[in-house]
C-alpha cells in the first residue's frame, strides 16, 4: 500500500514539473529573443539560425517545486510518512542544493558572458565536495579492478572524481538536439525503476521530478522551429545541473542496502551503467585531443555524434543510432552483472566500444577517400 501511494507521488512530482517546465520555456524563448540571447553560430557549431540556450534555467526551480509542492501537500494532509522520508535524506538534499545551486550560477555566467574552463572546473571540484559531504559517495567498489571496502578518504576522493567527470560528461556529450537531454532520461529512468524497487523514495522524487523537466525540453530541442522561435537549447545551465543530479543519484545507487537489489545485482553496474556513452566518449576524445597536440579542454568536433554525422547520418539518426546504444549497453551490463565479474564487464565494455569507433573511423576514411576531402578531425 505504501508503495502504491509513493508511486503515486513520482507520478504527480513528474507532472508538476513536466507541467511548470512546459510553461517556463516558451517565456525563455520570449524573453531571450527580446533581448537577443543566442547561441553564436561559428564552424563548429551543427546548428543553423538563432536559437537560444537558456533551456536549462527551467530546470531547478521547476524541480525544487514540484517536490516542495507535493510533498507539504502529503504533510498537510497527513496521508502517508512524507515528513519521515524527507527528514532522512534531509542533509543530503540540502547538500544537493548548495552543489546545483554553485552550477546554476556557474552555467547561467557562461551561457550569458562566458565562464573560463578553470573556474569551471574549480566551481566543480567545489560542488563536488558538497556530493560527497551529502554522504553520497562509494564505500564499496564491489569488486571493479578488483577492488571491495574502501576507507572514507579514499571513498571520498574517487567519488569526487566522479562527480566532476560525469558533469563534464554530460556537459561535452551536449553537441546535438536532444542527445543529452536523451541520455540523461534515459539514466533517469533507469534509476527511477531501481530507486522504486528499493523504495528510496526521496531520490526516487528527485529522479522523477527531473525528468519531468527534460520531457517538455526535449520536445522543444528536438521539435522545435527555430523560423518559429521555437527551438531551445539547454546550455550550460542545463548540462551542468543536470549532470550533478545524475552524479548524485548514481553515487546514492552504490549504497543501496535493499535486499533484493543488492542480492541479485552488482550496484557498482547498476550506479553507472546507464552513463556509459556520455562517459566513454569523455575518455576518448581527450586523448584524441592530446595526439593531436590540442588543448583537452576546449572543444572540437570529434564526439562521437560528429562521426556518425561525418559518416553521412543526419542529426535524428545519429541520435537514434546513440540513444539506442546506450539502452543497450545498459541492458546488457545489468543483466550480467549477476553473473559476470564488474571488472571484466567493464573490460567487454571498453573493447566493444573500441571496435565501434574504430569501424566508424575506417567507414569515414573510405568516404574521405572516395570525397578526396576531410569530413572529420
Amino acid at each position: 500500500m505504501a508503495s502504491t501511494f509513493w508511486i503515486y507521488t513520482d507520478l504527480a512530482v513528474f507532472c508538476v514539473a513536466l507541467l511548470l517546465t512546459g510553461i517556463i520555456i516558451p517565456q525563455i524563448l520570449l524573453i531571450a529573443f527580446s533581448k537577443k540571447l543566442f547561441d553564436e553560430v561559428d564552424e563548429r557549431k551543427i546548428h543553423k539560425g538563432v536559437v537560444p540556450r537558456l533551456g536549462g534555467i527551467a530546470f531547478l526551480p521547476a524541480i525544487i517545486f514540484s517536490i516542495c509542492l507535493v510533498l507539504s501537500v502529503n504533510i498537510s494532509f497527513g496521508v502517508s510518512d512524507s515528513s519521515e522520508v524527507f527528514a532522512g535524506y534531509g542533509k543530503s538534499i540540502m547538500y544537493l542544493l548548495c552543489a546545483e545551486m554553485l552550477m546554476f550560477l556557474v552555467g547561467i555566467a557562461d551561457d550569458l558572458i562566458g565562464v573560463r574552463y578553470k573556474a569551471k572546473f574549480v566551481s566543480q571540484i567545489l560542488a563536488a565536495i558538497f556530493i560527497c559531504a551529502s554522504g553520497a559517495y562509494i564505500r564499496n567498489m564491489e569488486g571493479m579492478l578488483w577492488i571491495y571496502e574502501l576507507p572514507s578518504w579514499l571513498g571520498w576522493c574517487i567519488s569526487g572524481f566522479i562527480v566532476v567527470y560525469i558533469v563534464n560528461a554530460i556537459n561535452l556529450i551536449d553537441g546535438i538536439d536532444g542527445l543529452a537531454s536523451g541520455l540523461s532520461g534515459i539514466a533517469l529512468i533507469f534509476y527511477g525503476i531501481v530507486l522504486a524497487n528499493a523504495q528510496e523514495w526521496m531520490l526516487s522524487l528527485l529522479v522523477w521530478a527531473q525528468l519531468g523537466t527534460l520531457v517538455p525540453f526535449f520536445y522543444y530541442n528536438v521539435f522545435g522551429n527555430p523560423k518559429k522561435r521555437k527551438k531551445i537549447f539547454m546550455g550550460d545551465t542545463g548540462s551542468l545541473t543536470v549532470g550533478m543530479i545524475l552524479a548524485f543519484i548514481a553515487l546514492n545507487v552504490t549504497n543501496i542496502t535493499t535486499p533484493n537489489v543488492t542480492t541479485d545485482y552488482n550496484q557498482v553496474v547498476l550506479a553507472f551503467s546507464p552513463l556509459i556513452i556520455p562517459v566513454f566518449d569523455v575518455v576518448r576524445v581527450y586523448f584524441h585531443r592530446i595526439r593531436h597536440h590540442r588543448n583537452p579542454f576546449l572543444p572540437d568536433k570529434c564526439h562521437i555524434h560528429h562521426k556518425l554525422l561525418a559518416l553521412g547520418l543526419n542529426q535524428r539518426a545519429s541520435l537514434c543510432a546513440i540513444l539506442l546504444s546506450a539502452v543497450v549497453f545498459m541492458l546488457v551490463n545489468v543483466t550480467l552483472s549477476p553473473y559476470v565479474s564488474a571488472t571484466w564487464l567493464l573490460v567487454g565494455d571498453i573493447v566493444l566500444w573500441l571496435c565501434g569507433n574504430l569501424l566508424i573511423t575506417r567507414a569515414i576514411r573510405k568516404k574521405e577517400a572516395k570525397m578526396h576531402t576531410s569530413l572529420y578531425d
